[in-house]
């Protein structure tokens, strides 16, 4: 186990320490306040779609907890917490008429996060499209980026001048492939077109949000979060190199070289020639709005073969890997190895790893929770980014994922990620060791930088 003052001693003073949520996973209330129903509460509602049958509807009950989590927060010691804004709480028919109660809330949760010191990263968009707007076709309706625009000056308007932080769009992978294109999210559709629709809708409206913020908050910094896989062929031969090139293409640069000003790579729209969308004169140059930071996603890395989709490549066997409860392999060295290449080949502003965590099965016994696989992981990846920072890549801050168990998607309540243990018949939250360790390296980066 590496020393917490040595892991931290070669961070800056203002390294910012965080922890991350969203708001379908641990608020609940869905039905509560005026809020309107979002594709999450009509995906949960079908059978067969989540693990047990969990839903949303009461999750973490963040929504009349949030004091007790703020509390978690101070003892934690975070200067940053990244949050969700749950886009059908605000307008619930996604666009039109305002919901006055969803915006109170969120001034008590901005309220209670700046009297405790801690600085709000907010997301625009963590999944939670209003059901409406699915009705009338989702991400891959161009009217939907318009609703966006108009989602995002009501938010704006009213929160802009406590939010110094925004972020637009959380994984636009994830909401395009496994939303529109795959199945396994909501709203549970699979069609390819529509991904690659869903795609550009989703960066286009990362573009036209980043104009409204700036109009509205203009002091404030405008980001956007990219999942993020570094891909690697399984073998040095030319069919394996060509697959991974392909998944590269289709996973990662499908969405920075257009963040970035270059807009689709060429290579890749010739692999969907057949079912790429319609882009408009301009679109490239609205997507390309300038970053003020770049949220990383880091969770592992993928290994491809000859042979794989670039939406679902074939299983690799990799018999020693380290994997968490999710099936994912542990390995370290690919967030070094992405953020090296991201310097590499982008102009890259701030960098803020805003997702990073891994799930294990964990028990409480006597009243505790001992996780060390995850004090493990999260230890390793800290260094990790400390060694690309080392190499000059721009990293500012770490957000760990996630601060409490919460609805995990498909998987329902099944997989656990946080460093805060929740009993989900109690709802009591009981911080676990890598709680402790967390809160133990902090305040040990602080002391050594003082």
């Amino acid at each position: 186990m590496i020393d917490a003052v040595s892991l931290g001693s070669d961070l800056p003073h203002d390294f910012v320490w965080g922890v991350a949520g969203s708001a379908y996973q641990v608020e609940g209330a869905v039905a509560e306040d005026g809020r309107g129903e979002s594709i999450w509460d009509r995906f949960t509602s079908t059978p067969g779609t989540i693990a047990n049958g969990d839903t949303g509807v009461i999750a973490c009950d963040s929504y009349h907890r949030f004091g007790d989590d703020v509390r978690l927060l101070r003892d934690l010691g975070v200067t940053a917490y990244r949050f969700s804004i749950s886009w059908p709480r605000i307008l619930p028919s996604g666009r039109g008429r305002v919901n006055p109660a969803g915006l109170d809330f969120y001034d008590r949760m901005l309220e209670e996060l700046l009297a405790s010191g801690i600085e709000p990263y907010a997301t625009l968009y963590h999944w939670d499209l209003p059901q409406e707007l699915e009705d009338r076709g989702g991400w891959p309706a161009r009217d939907t980026v318009g609703a966006f625009a108009e989602y995002v000056e009501v938010v704006a308007s009213r929160l802009g001048d406590r939010v110094s932080n925004w972020i637009t769009q959380n994984e636009p992978w994830v909401i395009s492939w496994l939303g529109y294109g795959l199945g396994e999210h909501a709203p549970g559709r699979r069609s390819e077109a529509d991904a690659l629709a869903a795609a550009h809708h989703v960066l286009l409206a990362h573009g036209r949000a980043a104009e409204v913020l700036r109009r509205e908050a203009p002091a404030a910094r405008v980001g956007v979060t990219v999942d993020l896989y570094p891909t690697y062929p399984l073998t040095d031969a030319r069919e394996d190199a060509d697959a991974a090139r392909l998944f590269d293409g289709s996973r990662n640069r499908w969405f920075l070289d257009p963040l970035f000003g270059r807009g689709y790579p060429s290579d890749m729209l010739e692999h969907y020639e057949r079912v790429l969308p319609r882009i408009d004169e301009g679109d490239l140059e609205t997507i390309a709005a300038p970053l003020d930071f770049l949220g990383v996603n880091y969770y592992s890395r993928a290994v491809v073969r000859a042979g794989s989709d670039p939406a679902r490549p074939v299983p690799v066997d990799l018999p020693d890997a380290e994997r968490t409860e999710m099936g994912w392999e542990v390995y370290p060295d690919g967030l070094k190895h992405l953020l090296v290449r991201l310097h590499g080949d982008y102009e890259l502003p701030d960098v803020y790893i805003t997702e990073n965590g891994a799930a294990y099965p964990d028990a409480r016994t006597n009243g505790s929770v001992a996780d060390p696989q995850r004090i493990s992981y999260v230890e390793r990846h800290v260094a990790a980014l400390r060694d690309a920072m080392s190499e000059g890549v721009p990293v500012r801050g770490y957000f760990l994922w996630s601060l409490l168990d919460n609805f995990e998607w498909a998987f329902g309540f099944s997989r656990r990620f946080g460093i805060v243990y929740v009993d989900f018949e109690t709802l009591e939250r009981v911080p676990k060791d890598s709680f402790t360790w967390y809160r133990d390296l902090i305040a040990a980066q602080r002391a050594g930088r003082a």
